[in-house]
């Protein structure tokens, strides 16, 4: 199964029944570089398309922005929003995030690049899982909070948490996807309301957010507590028949206590996500860093094995806040009017995307700012109102009875009015220490100041950051000016530089992949190239080169050296050996003669064999070649004046065979006067020598 980066409340693609027309996006060449496939993903901003990059020749996923959207004035800004918002989202380099690799606008059609990963999403998870036991829950969302950690931190916040934009790929890496809904923070933006329509999933919307659009990272927080609960029952916390039905209860329940589910549960855990969900967002952790501090704390004492751990759970717990007025834009609890000010039915009727279990990114009309009961003296109209002190049943006269004991409880109750003030100042305030923010100095001054504040130092793994030098404090966790006790421990990101691609000419196939993977970067593909110089199996280069600078997870390719070309050797018995010898350097092969033979069938100076016979040799391989020397020749043994059976004698133990003929003229005296060859000439064996008598 493959998981694609969401569409903005996406639902996965389903193959196109017989006779459906093919997206008309399909197949399109976006920007010059990016071959649109097959549509992965839909949803009610954007759709996801598989796509190959033909620069890079590597798969990505495409997210394509709906064409309604970029119509008229106002969704051209929200176009302009969603190019804004993507450029900062492609800041994030994250080993959590889902990298963002490009963004463009093709004639009209405005679009997003980002890895592809292949997998499968949190939902699913959830589904296979849970309820799950508390460690494996804070596992899971640990890569989450660490990721929006890093996005609160560079000023982003996410907005649409959720399952669906959870992904695990197939070897268990966790990433968050999906920040198309990610604005930066500033003072002037802190609504996350289009024009009246609240945008986001409503299992996991924050109060306020509700009730005024206002976002923060706190907002986060609670969505991630509320995928927290998730995953330890199985279960949303609040569910309805309609959006605006689970707003509301967002709005006016609590998240139950985990435990009411799962009873073995420690009231650390339960404390923890009601810290995460608590509906006045003063209340929650100030960020996703500081949650995963906590998350780190109770994932400690579960190590533990601890049943309950009281000073944790006291530490996690929700105290009273103060009550702050309307106008705090700290953002105090947030109450709809329970007496029918809200009128549901009709902010139901607004709602324009349906609901869908599966909990689609969905846009909900924003709803009115909360009213408080005014409060009024109730009785009848002709009936004055009293004055002068009141008794049980009306004024009283005269001035009341003094007691004794009234000073001395007045004195006690400020004895523990201040004890227990006190208390509450030492545990909930006083006890705790700053972090110091150490972000950007080197490693020894980041390990001083933090040994200064009474802190432990730990690691995480390091980081190329292309904008700090190498041994830099990236980030810090929790960072800096978050509260923290006398000997906590701050995890340090260190920085390893920029990130370039390591020299991995010389070394084998294998160690090459570990150097990729060390520099955080993928394993692409290798090809073979013949060498005459570097044996098989060795790199010979990489591309990108040696030294290019690039982002972490960008694949890498290898070239590998096949070893020295195989040469067909040839046949080349019967050929004359120079010949031979010419054909065999332009093959750079050398011909060497290593014997020479007579031979009555192979004219003299061809070759009669030759080793190896057939088969390949590398460069310079040498070939060993048997030269004819011809015939073998013998000397005719001079016979003159032999008698005849002298002469034939003499010719035959030389090797050759005898044909006697009668001289012209001859006397029939029987004596040999000349041969044919001449005597003393040289003939091969074998050969017949004709022989003149007379």
């Amino acid at each position: 199964m493959q998981t694609r980066p969401g569409a903005g409340g996406a639902r996965p693609a389903v193959p196109a029944e017989r006779g459906v027309p093919p997206n008309p996006l399909t197949g399109r060449l976006l920007d010059g570089r990016y071959r649109l496939g097959p549509r992965i993903a839909r949803g009610g901003m954007a759709s996801v398309f598989e796509a190959l990059d033909v620069r890079l020749d590597r798969t990505v996923a495409v997210k394509v922005m709906h064409a309604g959207l970029s119509d008229s004035d106002s969704d051209r800004d929200f176009a302009e929003r969603f190019v804004r918002e993507a450029r900062a989202a492609a800041r994030l380099s994250h080993p959590h995030v889902v990298a963002v690799h490009d963004q463009g606008d093709d004639d009209g059609v405005v679009f997003l690049v980002m890895e592809l990963v292949s997998g499968h999403t949190l939902r699913d998870t959830i589904a296979k899982e849970s309820p799950m036991p508390p460690a494996r829950a804070l596992a899971l969302i640990e890569p989450v909070l660490s990721a929006l950690a890093a996005a609160h931190r560079a000023g982003l916040i996410h907005r649409d948490v959720k399952p669906e934009n959870v992904l695990i790929s197939d070897d268990g890496r966790v990433k968050v996807a999906d920040f198309g809904l990610a604005k930066a923070i500033s003072a002037d933006t802190q609504h996350t309301a289009t024009q009246g329509v609240l945008i986001g999933t409503v299992s996991y919307l924050a109060p306020e957010l509700v009730v005024d659009g206002r976002a923060d990272e706190r907002a986060d927080v609670y969505a991630a507590g509320v995928l927290l609960y998730e995953l330890l029952t199985g279960v949303k916390p609040h569910e309805g028949e309609t959006p605006i039905a689970v707003a509301y209860k967002h709005v006016h329940h609590d998240v139950p206590p985990p435990s009411e589910r799962v009873p073995d549960l420690p009231p650390y855990v339960d404390a923890l996500v009601a810290r995460a969900t608590a509906r006045d967002r003063t209340r929650r952790p100030a960020d996703a860093a500081v949650l995963l501090h906590q998350v780190h704390r109770v994932g400690q004492a579960l190590a533990e094995g601890l049943r309950d751990d009281p000073e944790l759970t006291q530490d996690l717990a929700l105290h009273p806040a103060p009550r702050l007025d309307d106008s705090d834009d700290r953002g105090g609890p947030h109450d709809l009017d329970p007496h029918g000010t809200t009128d549901l039915d009709e902010l139901a009727a607004h709602a324009w995307e349906p609901f869908d279990r599966a909990q689609p990114t969905t846009m909900l009309p924003q709803l009115p700012p909360p009213t408080r009961p005014v409060r009024r003296d109730v009785r009848p109209p002709d009936r004055p109102a009293p004055r002068g002190p009141v008794g049980p049943v009306g004024p009283v006269g005269g001035r009341p009875r003094r007691r004794r004991r009234g000073p001395l409880l007045l004195a006690l109750a400020l004895v523990v009015a201040l004890a227990i003030g006190g208390g509450a100042f030492w545990y909930g305030w006083a006890r705790y220490t700053v972090a110091p923010t150490v972000t950007g100095q080197d490693q020894a001054a980041a390990v001083a100041s933090l040994d200064d504040a009474g802190l432990d130092v730990a690691y995480a793994d390091p980081v190329y950051d292309p904008d700090l030098p190498a041994g830099t404090v990236v980030a810090a966790d929790p960072r800096g000016g978050a509260q923290v006790l006398p000997g906590d421990t701050v995890t340090l990101t260190l920085s390893l530089g920029e990130l370039r691609v390591p020299t991995v000419r010389g070394l084998d196939e294998d160690a090459a992949q570990d150097a990729l993977i060390e520099r955080q970067l993928e394993f692409g593909e290798s090809t073979g190239r013949w060498s005459d110089k570097v044996p098989e199996g060795i790199v010979l280069a990489s591309d990108p080169p040696a030294g290019t600078e690039l982002e972490p997870g960008t694949t890498v390719d290898l070239v590998l050296s096949k070893g020295k070309r195989p040469i067909p050797v040839g046949r080349w018995v019967g050929q004359p050996v120079d010949d031979v010898t010419a054909q065999l350097e332009r093959r750079r092969l050398v011909a060497r003669v290593v014997g020479r033979e007579y031979s009555d069938e192979v004219p003299e100076g061809d070759v009669i064999s030759q080793s190896p016979e057939s088969g390949t040799l590398t460069k310079g391989g040498v070939v060993e070649l048997v030269v004819s020397r011809g015939p073998e020749l013998v000397e005719v043994p001079d016979t003159y004046l032999f008698g005849v059976a002298a002469a034939e004698q003499a010719m035959r133990d030389a090797g050759f065979d005898v044909d006697v003929q009668d001289a012209p003229g001859g006397f029939g005296l029987g004596y040999v006067t000349r041969s044919d060859p001449g005597f003393g000439s040289r003939a091969p064996v074998g050969s017949t020598i004709t022989l003149y008598v007379v």
